[in-house]
């Protein structure tokens, strides 16, 4: 069954908001090295999920979205559509990690899935 396996927060800000996290839980951040803005996450050890930090677009808003592991973006993107969500951002290369795409569910919740593939690019 897919689980949840990672969380985002959008922030117009994203170093201050690290701050914020890291002042108020003792959570890490570095900033990913990557071909977008994005901060990791260490929420520490035990049975909790990690996150990140990305740089909100201007068009966009704050929130939190939660992302989950999948076999097959592909697949994902199929059932979502047939159950009455949209894709939100198609199937993109996360390199070195995996293939990714948003979705809003019928309410316009917004999620992410990830299908982990070292050779993604």
């Amino acid at each position: 069954m897919p689980r949840v396996v990672h969380f985002e927060i959008n922030a117009k800000e994203p170093e201050t908001i690290s701050s914020f996290y890291s002042d108020v839980f003792g959570w890490k951040s570095q900033k990913w090295d990557g071909p977008m803005d994005y901060w990791m996450l260490d929420t520490g050890e035990g049975d909790g999920i990690g996150g990140g930090i990305a740089r909100q677009p201007e068009q966009g808003s704050p929130g939190i979205v939660n992302t989950i592991d999948v076999d097959s973006v592909d697949t994902y993107v199929e059932k979502v559509e047939n159950a009455g969500g949209t894709v939100a951002v198609p199937k993109m290369a996360v390199p070195g990690v995996g293939w990714m795409a948003y979705f809003q569910d019928p309410e316009g919740n917004l999620f992410g899935v990830m299908q982990s593939d070292e050779n993604a690019a």
